[in-house]
């Protein structure tokens, strides 16, 4: 904005403002700090692009007027508050003029990133121009978890499959070494969210992994190729032995590893897009978790129509390379995306960060808390505050509090002592975890969907007319809905909700997750009643049902996902610290981890128990014959735990407490004290004008 359009929209606002005096009758002494505020503000608007040095700061305190003092703190914090991407320099500058902007470069930015002063160095590189940043930079992003899960769902869906024909597994052995992987690749989003979070871009996170999934890729189509390369069935548990075992699991692992870091970076880079700290911005995240769902529910019914039937009709090695090429395709479109991107530096390890926390406060153990928590170990410094987030102090495990307890006479350092916001960043974590660990459960269930059900599948009438449909592309009809079900939940169902809560989401993050929760366990419920159906018309009457009865809990599974998985994403999103956001991401993805580590411990100790009961020595689920399996008991001794779990959940999600983030510069603004610091000022510059008449 050029100097005399500046000018004169700062011109409008004071005009604004005298003319609002004069209605009042009341003079600019009596109004100074609403006025201030007013006009402070639109001085910073007018030069949202910059930072002012604070020479004009210092011109206009010189003017020893009461209104000065309150312009000058406001339009400070409102040029902190309008430009994100800057820091504001407090240190005084004779050597510029009141209105010389400072550009801040991204190299200073960096440096400043793990300043150890830093409340929370999180910190975004300047936007060079409007096009960064918000829903348009989030395309690249779907079209990346598109393609990406195009291939990778087909996997989820299949690889029971693969294991059990190819391999060579047993039917349990092939189940458990799905959920294995799959929890595997659940579980490594944690350390693409860390790296993402504390060592590189979001971005960069996102493509490194990449290359390690289509690394993964390839190796499974040479061994899905070549039949030397495939062990020969041998009627055990696993076939797999020497070179052949060292390929397949270097394979699954490569694949894992790099499939783990994207959709551990890849939510986080587009959620990043909008500023949580502008209002008009904030409201669009939800709007984004539910998009992304969309994207990756439409590449899944892809995978599991187009990529199953290659797999099935085709052969493996032809579905791994299309999964491949499509992978490969959305790596290159999330890099196209590179300059509309709104770009947030790593900081700090947040490990370290947890660990610094966690050590200090065992030194501390024998220190007194001080009688009031304002004596609590905080940065008030405006240079190091500027623009961060800043959590206030909750009550919440108070023997965390000790870490920010500073000592007579210790000088603050690292290890030493912790800010009251760090140790506010750990107690949000350990608030999570219950919540987190009360939905790993209905990811149990799921994992049965991908693994027992596809088996059943395997056993049922998969014709439709002339058709065949492959068994693992049944879930097809719970993504089916739930691709039409997204845009009408986001279209018309939150803005009716909206209009009876107030709540700008329509409903909380925690109800959402609920909702899910009491929904898996119906799906598991009637999940039971047609394994019982299957089988009785299957063993008395010798008739295979249809594949589509199965549609049945796989549609009441797939909206329960669409609640518990969007909302579980947004709600670690917006609860975590700036910092831990990536991090914080992936454990909506631990628990799925979790689920499917959880389904191959169930299923190993019903084996044991039931076999001790039974006559013939053989588990619920240990026989390689399905129909001699009681696979309906395992159903319904999973919607048993279900509804005792939510139950759980219930409890958490209502003693759960909401984190209180405040903006430094924000809190300054609206905080009494602002006041007393200005006074103090005042009374400082007053008190330096004596000095100097009294010495002439």
């Amino acid at each position: 904005m050029p100097d005399k359009n500046k000018n004169e929209h700062i011109d409008k606002w004071e005009r604004q403002i005298l003319i609002r005096e004069k209605k009042k009758k009341v003079s600019p002494m009596g109004s100074h700090k609403q006025s201030a505020a007013v006009f402070g503000i639109a001085v910073a608007e007018s030069h949202s692009s910059f930072f002012l040095k604070s020479g004009f700061e210092k011109c206009l305190f010189v003017l020893e007027h009461e209104f000065c003092v309150y312009l000058a703190h406001y339009v400070a914090a409102g040029l902190r508050l309008l430009v994100k991407p800057f820091r504001y320099h407090s240190k005084v500058d004779s050597s510029h003029s009141c209105f010389e902007p400072v550009k801040i470069t991204p190299d200073k930015l960096k440096q400043e990133a793990t300043d150890e002063r830093s409340v929370i160095n999180v910190i975004y590189l300047p936007m060079k121009n409007h096009r960064e940043g918000g829903f348009r930079a989030t395309l690249f992003v779907f079209g990346l978890m598109g393609l990406d899960n195009i291939g990778f769902v087909a996997n989820m869906v299949s690889l029971v499959l693969y294991f059990m024909n190819v391999m060579h597994f047993s039917i349990s052995g092939s189940a458990n070494t799905t959920t294995n992987y799959l929890g595997t690749v659940f579980l490594l989003t944690l350390l693409g969210g860390l790296i993402s979070d504390s060592y590189m871009s979001r971005l960069n996170t996102c493509l490194v992994f990449g290359g390690f999934e289509l690394l993964g890729y390839l190796l499974l189509i040479i061994q899905s190729h070549y039949s030397e390369l495939q062990p020969e069935a041998c009627g055990k548990y696993s076939c797999l032995d020497g070179t052949k075992a060292l390929l397949f699991y270097a394979s699954i692992c490569f694949a894992a590893l790099g499939g783990g870091g994207v959709r551990g970076s890849a939510p986080a880079l587009g959620a990043d897009q909008f500023d949580q700290d502008d209002p008009k911005q904030s409201k669009y995240i939800a709007s984004f978790f539910n998009w992304l769902l969309f994207s990756i529910t439409v590449g899944a019914c892809i995978g599991v129509t187009v990529i199953v039937w290659i797999n099935t009709n085709r052969g493996w090695d032809s579905g791994f390379i299309i999964s491949m090429v499509c992978s490969f395709t959305g790596f290159c479109i999330v890099l196209l995306g590179k300059p509309y991107y709104r770009v947030r530096l790593p900081g700090e390890s947040v490990l370290l960060r947890v660990l610094q926390v966690l050590v200090v406060t065992i030194k501390n153990l024998k220190v007194e808390f001080p009688q009031n928590s304002r004596d609590l170990y905080e940065i008030d410094d405006p240079e190091s505050n500027s623009g961060r987030e800043r959590i206030k102090h909750s009550y919440q495990f108070r023997i965390l509090d000790k870490a920010a307890v500073l000592p007579e006479g210790t000088i603050p350092k690292k290890w030493k002592v912790c800010t009251v916001t760090q140790v506010e960043e750990v107690k949000i974590l350990t608030r999570m975890l219950p919540i987190l660990l009360s939905t790993t459960l209905m990811n149990t269930c799921l994992a049965q969907l991908q693994t027992f059900s596809v088996q059943q599948g395997v056993l049922m009438d998969t014709k439709l007319g002339k058709f065949n449909v492959p068994a693992a592309s049944i879930p097809v009809i719970p993504l089916a809905f739930m691709s039409f079900l997204i845009p009408l939940y986001e279209i018309i169902f939150v803005p009716v909700l909206r209009k009876f809560t107030g709540h700008p989401n329509g409903i909380t993050h925690l109800q959402r997750v609920g909702v899910g929760l009491i929904l898996s366990a119906i799906s598991m419920g009637l999940a039971g009643i047609i394994e019982l159906k299957r089988k009785n018309e299957f063993l008395h009457n010798n008739t295979r049902i249809s594949v589509f009865w199965l549609s049945y809990h796989f549609a009441v599974f797939g909206i329960a996902d669409m609640f518990t998985l969007v909302g579980l994403m947004e709600f670690f999103y917006s609860e975590a610290p700036l910092r831990m956001r990536s991090l914080s991401t992936s454990l909506s993805f631990l628990s799925l981890s979790i689920g499917y580590y959880l389904s191959s411990v169930f299923v190993g100790i019903i084996n044991s128990i039931t076999s001790k009961l039974s006559s013939n020595n053989m588990g619920w689920l240990e026989d390689l014959d399905m129909n001699k399996n009681h696979l309906e008991l395992f159903y319904w001794f999973l919607a048993i735990l279900s509804v005792l779990n939510f139950g759980n959940y219930f409890y958490w999600a209502n003693w759960y407490k909401y984190k209180k983030d405040v903006p430094a510069d924000k809190q300054r603004l609206f905080d009494q004290s602002f006041s007393d610091a200005s006074i103090s000022f005042v009374a400082k510059q007053q008190d330096d004008v004596r000095s100097t008449s009294n010495g002439n």
